[in-house]
């Protein structure tokens, strides 16, 4: 479960303030709905993109004992 800043609060602030959490949430979310975005929900969902891109990229590639391969937002 997320537990954040809600989206609206988080559009009146530049994407390089967000934190890692809050980047990675919104990620996931506007990905699984990509498809049904309009113009202006694929221009937020590129510059988290690239604010991702930008920290070096979040994604986790092994899994150990204590970690599994999915992200975590809490």
């Amino acid at each position: 479960m997320y537990v954040g800043r809600d989206f609206t609060e988080l559009g009146m602030i530049s994407k390089t303030e967000w934190k890692k959490s809050e980047l990675e949430y919104f990620h996931h979310s506007l990905q699984q709905m990509s498809e049904y975005l309009n113009a202006e929900g694929l221009t937020i969902y590129e510059e988290i993109i690239t604010e991702m891109k930008r920290r070096g990229g979040f994604k986790r590639d092994e899994a150990d004992w204590t970690h599994g391969t999915e992200v975590t937002y809490d």
